[in-house]
């Protein structure tokens, strides 16, 4: 660049501006306006790079990419370094209030996200919620201190409600099927088993149940919506579904107290019986040909990948 060319700015040979077109297509990126500051401050290109962790090539580049954008010399170079034009000069103040807007912009930006990282809102169906969550929590709970949990335990179709209302970060489900709406990955795997009191007639068969009779027989049943329900349901489609229950409650909790106290028979997770089941305060009844196995899920908002303090407990519960 000859320093007349410079010191009038007017554009150096084969340098044009661009009219029109967006901000984008007419305004240097942030990268090109640090390295132009790097210049003023430092005198020199390649010291300017330097700081920068560029090439001096690619800061040259980045000059001349700038200068044909904007269609005006900024930087004028000789052996004893870099300096900058009477274009160029003007040009760094207003670069200099685009950085520091920039900066302040990413202050925010992080306020915001330590904002976001300090909470962690989650949705989880109750067997989930009762028996794996707290474990998960603890653990979460080392690696993030300054967390804090709110949790909504409630069955999967309540779960998904949350999520869809952004009321919650990630959540549970214990469904068949990832609920509409939501994406989700498997976290493990549980196993519904049919529980009796000792003192029942079918903690003292000879056979094992078969499903028609346990098709036909009221049981003590988690409500409609819940995952336990609906894996329930379809175990038993061929048999026309489930009796009336004899009682429908909401907790499995409830429902393995109801069973305990000799009320009648259920089905429920492995989970949530393995203690009574190992203190003989319930007896599995084996049904052989009925499928109770099914999937445990973590569910979020389609398109919504967790982030933060959710994918956290997402990777901690694998």
């Amino acid at each position: 660049m000859s320093e007349a060319g410079a010191g009038s700015g007017r554009a150096p040979s084969g340098t044009t501006a661009t009219p029109g077109g967006t901000l984008a297509h007419r305004v240097p990126d942030l990268g090109a306006l640090e390295l132009l500051l790097a210049v003023a401050r430092l005198g020199s290109l390649g010291r300017a790079a330097r700081e920068l962790g560029i090439t001096q090539p690619a800061a040259s580049s980045r000059v001349r990419t700038m200068e044909r954008m904007l269609g005006v010399a900024l930087v004028e170079r000789s052996p004893r370094g870099s300096r900058l034009t009477d274009a160029g000069v003007l040009v760094t103040d207003w670069a200099r209030r685009i950085v520091e807007a920039a900066e302040a912009f990413d202050a925010g930006a992080q306020a915001l996200r330590g904002r976001r990282d300090s909470r962690l809102r989650v949705a989880a169906s109750m067997t989930i919620a009762e028996y794996l969550l707290p474990g998960w929590l603890i653990a979460l709970r080392t690696r993030r201190p300054g967390t804090a949990v709110s949790l909504f335990a409630g069955n999967s179709s309540a779960v998904a409600e949350r999520l869809l209302a952004a009321e919650a970060d990630l959540g549970f489900v214990e469904g068949l099927a990832v609920p509409p709406g939501l994406d989700g990955a498997v976290i493990g795997h549980d196993r519904l088993v049919v529980v009796t009191a000792p003192g029942h007639p079918w903690a003292r068969r000879r056979t094992p149940l078969d499903a028609a009779e346990l098709a036909a027989t009221p049981l003590i049943l988690r409500e409609r919506g819940s995952g336990t329900r609906q894996v329930l349901d379809a175990a038993l489609a061929s048999q026309g579904g489930v009796a009336e229950p004899l009682l429908e409650l909401a907790s499995t909790t409830a429902a393995k107290a109801a069973v305990v106290s000799g009320a009648g028979p259920s089905v429920l997770s492995e989970l949530a019986v393995g203690e009574e089941l190992a203190a003989r305060r319930l007896v599995e009844i084996p049904v052989p040909g009925v499928g109770l196995r099914r999937d445990l899920r973590a569910v979020w908002p389609t398109g919504h990948r967790p982030t933060g303090p959710a994918r956290d407990l997402l990777g901690l519960t694998r």
